[in-house]
């Protein structure tokens, strides 16, 4: 049996049901057809994540990784250049 994958909007709004608690956690499971552990684990989730929503420390982490993905590149770049320099020259390019 397979198991079944949900995307990050499904879990979110499955998530946000269990947050409002206008329905006990087991009819949210049902309405959704999501194991009431998997919900709850998703609530949690989001509990723990929406203080990083509004921090300035996730902005910075975030423009960290993009310069280093950046500069990754351009080495690579660098590098495919070199390599087909070396190769033109070696005569290995045919």
């Amino acid at each position: 049996m397979k198991r079944k994958s949900y995307d990050g909007k499904y879990k979110a709004k499955v998530a946000l049901e269990v947050i409002k608690s206008q329905k006990t956690i087991s009819q949210i499971a049902s309405e959704f057809d999501v194991h009431p552990n998997q919900a709850t684990q998703w609530k949690k989730k989001v509990l723990e994540e929406i203080p990083n929503i509004f921090s300035r420390k996730r902005k910075r982490e975030q423009k960290a990784s993009e310069e280093l993905q950046e500069e990754l590149y351009r080495q690579i770049g660098k590098l495919k250049v070199e390599l087909d320099w070396l190769k033109k020259k070696t005569g290995l390019v045919g």
